[in-house]
């Protein structure tokens, strides 16, 4: 019996699958066995005829894995580990990612995710977009009745005080067909609220606009609507799990499935046999799918089940919550690349010892994307609050010897006062001071503290400054620059700030006070909260009847006018 050397080991023939492979110079395979090793192996070979009479041989499974090395922050795949990603700058971000050789079934483009969506039948075409945005948007008038409903039939509505904060944050309720991200912090209530937007959409009852007023085309676009059909899959809690938390959530709709299931093809196909109005995967870092490469969770994974549903989404119409982990540093987990698969990213922040949770838009296609939800934890799932800033100025009288300032930001549309404290204390000697804050940036706060040395005489250079946010909220907006260092002064003047005084201003680089974006609602929530006066911006455009609106230039002018006696 002959034998050939093929590849870099000897390989002897043990029998033909056809009996005349040469003829015609076809193609043909062979099973072959391994001399050295004695062990066998079921190896491909491709024989052809060749043009001077001879025989070659061809090993296809001599093809090799292929590792590239991907960043877990942004997806970018680099031929060798760094360091240091080149792309996003992060360090030690760089994880090791085998990539298989694919068959001849397989390499037919669109990855593992465009096989995976191989039910969805039909193919869109191209059409005009003024056809698309006369059938979508009716009239031109954004006030018109028509218009107004025809919004409102075209999202999945959701009922009560809980359910019409979502939607504000969604920007008017649940767009059909749309893929939204929710991450948070572990145990901070994710799956919770999902739960309760299922068992929302699922109930019965939810009121729907008077259809029959605007004709049948309206109607036939609320069709959308009427499918309560929802599918709540769970990869990390049974389905027992599940049943416990809906009845202590009190739910109990007929039309709120359960899926306890990791694989992302059993999904699809439920999805396809349900057909539901909406869907919840909690969470996509547990989904695997078998043509892909990784493990659940790796980057290939995520980036592949995520786009798996985003096609489903968008052929069937269903409405897609994709539950999300995040890192240490409170990035979503995975590659960079999912945040922009998806329509919708929405996070759940709050301290697990605080019980009010905030649901904040990040990015949002359909609506505005700096909204934020105000929610408090209690034993019935969480409970939209009416007027957030009651429930973080609650405490405010407990003590007068705090040094505190009353800031007015704005989270997305709606204005929150919000409680800022502030502690100076000598510095130990052969110690250098201590920068301590909660709920205000770092280096925030150092620049604060060098313009109240350099422009407000308030040398800070010997003093520990320790500086907190009442309730656990983070600061981001420049308007609470005047409300913190106003607090810093009252500690180190030891001097009280006025009572009933708010403050909304950015502080430049020189002392002097800049404006912010839309005074006038905040002052009008001030004066609704019982404030007697606002500190802002010389350069603010507003008055308000019934609360006194004081105008500043320069940070000394602040803390003459809010302080009693006056500092010089």
């Amino acid at each position: 019996m002959r034998s050939w050397c093929v590849g870099n080991g000897c390989w002897k023939r043990i029998r033909w699958i056809a009996r005349r492979p040469w003829e015609g110079g076809k193609e043909t395979n062979a099973t072959w066995t391994h001399l050295s090793s004695r062990r066998r192996y079921d190896v491909s070979i491709q024989a052809t005829q060749q043009p001077n009479g001879q025989k070659r041989f061809k090993n296809n499974s001599t093809k090799k894995s292929k590792t590239v090395y991907v960043c877990e922050k942004c997806g970018e795949g680099h031929a060798q580990w760094l360091g240091q990603c080149p792309s996003c700058k992060a360090y030690g971000s760089l994880h090791a990612l085998r990539l298989e050789p694919e068959t001849s079934n397989q390499a037919k483009g669109g990855g593992a995710a465009a096989r995976a969506v191989g039910w969805v039948k039909g193919m869109a075409t191209p059409m005009p977009l003024a056809e698309l945005v006369q059938s979508h948007a009716g009239l031109d008038n954004a006030h018109d009745p028509t218009r107004v409903a025809l919004e409102h039939a075209s999202r999945l509505r959701l009922e009560g005080t809980t359910g019409k904060e979502v939607e504000r944050v969604l920007g008017g309720g649940i767009m059909p067909g749309s893929l939204m991200l929710v991450a948070g912090d572990p145990g901070v209530g994710k799956s919770t609220l999902m739960l309760q937007v299922a068992g929302m959409i699922a109930g019965t009852g939810t009121v729907q606009p008077d259809y029959h007023r605007f004709g049948e085309e309206i109607q036939a676009r609320a069709e959308v609507s009427t499918n309560r059909v929802v599918l709540y899959v769970s990869g990390e809690e049974s389905s027992e799990q599940l049943a416990r938390r809906a009845s202590r959530l009190d739910i109990k709709s007929d039309m709120l499935y359960v899926f306890s299931a990791t694989k992302l093809d059993d999904v699809l196909r439920a999805m396809a046999e349900l057909k539901p109005s909406a869907a919840v995967v909690d969470s996509i870092q547990t989904l695997y799918l078998e043509g892909a490469t990784g493990s659940a969770g790796s980057v290939s994974q995520v980036r592949e089940c995520a786009t798996a549903l985003l096609h489903a989404s968008k052929h069937t119409g269903t409405s897609t919550f994709l539950v999300g982990h995040v890192t240490k540093s409170g990035d979503i987990a995975g590659p960079r690349v999912l945040e922009h698969i998806v329509d919708v990213v929405l996070h759940v922040e709050g301290d697990k010892v605080q019980s009010h949770r905030l649901l904040r838009g990040v990015k949002n296609r359909f609506g505005p994307a700096d909204e934020v939800g105000v929610f408090e934890m209690k034993d019935k799932g969480l409970i939209a609050v009416e007027n957030p800033s009651l429930l973080f100025l609650q405490n405010i009288s407990i003590s007068d010897g705090v040094s505190r300032a009353i800031t007015i930001n704005l989270e997305g549309s709606r204005p929150i006062l919000m409680e800022v404290q502030a502690l100076c204390s000598q510095a130990g000697q052969g110690q250098g001071p201590r920068r301590t804050s909660s709920g205000v940036p770092h280096g925030r706060l150092h620049l604060l503290l060098a313009i109240l040395s350099k422009h407000a005489k308030v040398p800070t250079y010997d003093q520990d400054v320790f500086v907190n946010v009442v309730g656990g909220v983070q600061l981001s907006e420049p308007a609470s620059d005047l409300a913190v260092a106003a607090a810093i002064a009252s500690s180190y003047f030891e001097l009280p700030i006025l009572p009933s005084t708010a403050f909304a201003g950015e502080i430049g680089l020189g002392g002097e006070l800049r404006g912010v974006a839309q005074i006038g609602r905040r002052v009008a929530e001030a004066k609704k909260l019982g404030f007697e006066r606002v500190i802002v911006p010389s350069t603010s455009d507003v008055s308000i009847e019934g609360i006194a609106v004081v105008k500043c230039a320069h940070l000394k002018d602040v803390f003459e006018a809010c302080m009693e006696p006056a500092v010089n």
